[in-house]
């Protein structure tokens, strides 16, 4: 496969270096999109064989769309370029796609991370979000906010992201599951990081979730339905409760007794209201799955043409 490293990086002097070398001596392109960096993070890239880019914007989200944009390889491995993630481990991501099991794999950290990776707030936020993420989308990922991570072109060239910031893995994850892309994820190693982090763990865990939220509204308003309906009927279930308590000590609550009778019934027709709309949106992320397949056919189609031409007209002498 034509694999494609990009490393998004903001001042990563101390290890940028280290990162584009072990790549570039396994073989692969790497391009560096740099967030305007005021170290010498592009010097360093670039004299190691890097292809390096400035943003337009600013962001890591920002960076990551941008260059999606404009590579066009069969797959593309993001990383950072921080030296949290070991280049070594590069094979162990591109696996599920060689063998044509996974669109999508990403690194979970959470398997074997070094003493001082993670801080304990860092830690705890994590854990937290994972299991947010796992409950509102029911899908077994632990670790949805690693940078290290392998997309097909089907994916990186349809998925659309909408935030400049640390929710773009946020983003990945879900536009993957939404379009009908198969996701794995695979373990991997999670270093100490030499600098500073960016990441600010309450202002970003923060946006991370309010991200997470937004999408499943977009893209799953069903499991808002199972919600609703679930609370309905608990409420209808803990009236029902207390009036037939009442109603052995021979008092009657009319008006309670159909009140919970609305709340049951009400409960149960949100829950339906949700099945239907899940079933929907599996329909919906099947069919865009298939759309984006035959778009894709038909590209390679067209280029297969295309060059076929070109070489026609090579061998007449007209080019």
């Amino acid at each position: 496969m034509d694999t494609c490293i990009l490393i998004p990086t903001l001042n990563e002097e101390n290890n940028i270096g280290e990162v584009v070398e072990k790549f570039i001596k396994k073989g692969y392109r790497v391009v560096v999109i740099d967030g305007h960096s005021i170290d010498r993070t592009r010097e360093i890239a670039e004299s190691k064989g890097a292809e390096v880019i400035v943003q337009s914007g600013k962001g890591k989200g920002q960076a990551i769309k941008e260059a999606f944009s404009f590579i066009d390889s069969d797959v593309i491995v993001l990383i950072d370029g921080d030296g949290t993630y070991l280049p070594e481990e590069v094979d162990k991501i591109l696996r599920p796609v060689e063998k044509g099991y996974a669109d999508h794999v990403i690194g979970n950290r959470f398997a074997n991370f070094e003493k001082g990776a993670f801080t304990r707030l860092n830690l705890i936020g994590n854990k937290i979000l994972n299991f947010f993420f796992r409950l509102t989308y029911g899908i077994d990922l632990h670790d949805i906010l690693s940078g290290y991570r392998a997309l097909t072109r089907d994916v990186y060239k349809n998925v659309y992201l909408r935030k400049s910031g640390f929710e773009v893995e946020t983003e990945l994850t879900v536009d993957t599951i939404s379009k009908g892309f198969s996701i794995v994820e695979v373990p991997i190693s999670y270093l100490k990081r030499g600098g500073e982090t960016k990441l600010n763990p309450l202002r970003d865990g923060f946006r991370i979730a309010a991200t997470i939220n937004q999408l499943l509204s977009h893209y799953s308003p069903g499991r808002y339905f199972y919600f609703i309906g679930m609370i309905l009927i608990l409420l209808g279930f803990i009236i029902g409760v207390y009036v037939t308590y009442e109603w052995f000590k021979d008092i009657t609550h009319s008006l309670l007794a159909i009140l919970t009778t609305l709340l049951i019934i009400s409960g149960l027709q949100i829950l339906v209201f949700g099945i239907i709309s899940d079933f929907v949106f599996r329909t919906s992320s099947q069919m865009r799955r298939e759309l984006i397949g035959v778009k894709s056919e038909l590209k390679k189609m067209r280029d297969d043409i295309n060059g076929e031409k070109m070489e026609q007209k090579r061998n007449q002498g007209i080019v």
